[in-house]
């Protein structure tokens, strides 16, 4: 299961870091919870591209659309034993775990724990939980 959302707190440090182009974001003021099941051997994660159709497994270019998520920002890959990993697809903006300062490195697998949360874009967390 995966809980996916805005997060007020990985905005803040994420304005923070940003340049300048960064000072016209706002987080959004509403913007539902979802809860998605993990299901399958992986899952991508990024926006819709419009030109192809091309639609990831969780779609962030819905509204409130996340402008800082790329088109193909990361993957949930299942592991052998059933627990996931991240893998960053070489987004433009980064994937972080956890609020860590320093992005993952690019198309290397990050395990992930129960509880652990998955920050991407301007202001998306994904929370994974077991179960």
């Amino acid at each position: 299961m995966a809980t996916i959302g805005p997060d007020r707190e990985y905005f803040m440090a994420m304005m923070q870091r940003s340049g300048p182009e960064a000072a016209g974001l706002n987080l959004p003021a509403y913007s539902p919870e979802q809860q998605r099941t993990l299901a399958g051997n992986q899952i991508t994660i990024g926006r819709r591209r419009h030109s192809t159709g091309d639609t990831p497994d969780i779609d962030l270019s819905v509204p409130p659309e996340d402008p800082g998520v790329s088109h193909q920002h990361a993957v949930l890959v299942q592991q052998p034993d059933g627990s996931w990993a991240i893998v960053d697809q070489n987004s433009t903006n980064g994937t972080t775990v956890n609020g860590a300062e320093e992005p993952i490195q690019p198309f290397v697998p990050v395990p992930l724990q129960d509880g652990d949360r998955v920050h991407v874009g301007a202001w998306t967390t994904i929370t994974i939980r077991r179960g």
